[in-house]
């Protein structure tokens, strides 16, 4: 098992997070709409899915992607 402080992957920096969390909101908003036949709640839903998508690569973009500069490495 390799120690994770280490690595420099898997996804694990502010614009990731936040492009996830921005698309679970989306993914959460539509179904629970679908479920609900409220449509136009759908297609917000659905809509914010490829939001966090640009949000993301905007944010890895200013340097808060994996190994960019503003981005802080935690400590486990």
């Amino acid at each position: 098992m390799s120690n994770s402080i280490e690595e420099d992957g898997h996804g694990s920096s502010p614009a990731a997070w936040t492009a996830v969390v921005i698309m679970l909101i989306g993914f959460a908003v539509a179904t629970a709409a679908l479920f609900l036949d409220v449509i136009p709640l759908v297609w917000l839903g659905a809509v914010l899915i490829p939001i966090g998508l640009i949000v993301g690569g905007v944010l890895k973009a200013i340097g808060l992607g994996v190994g960019g500069h503003r981005a802080t490495g935690g400590s486990h």
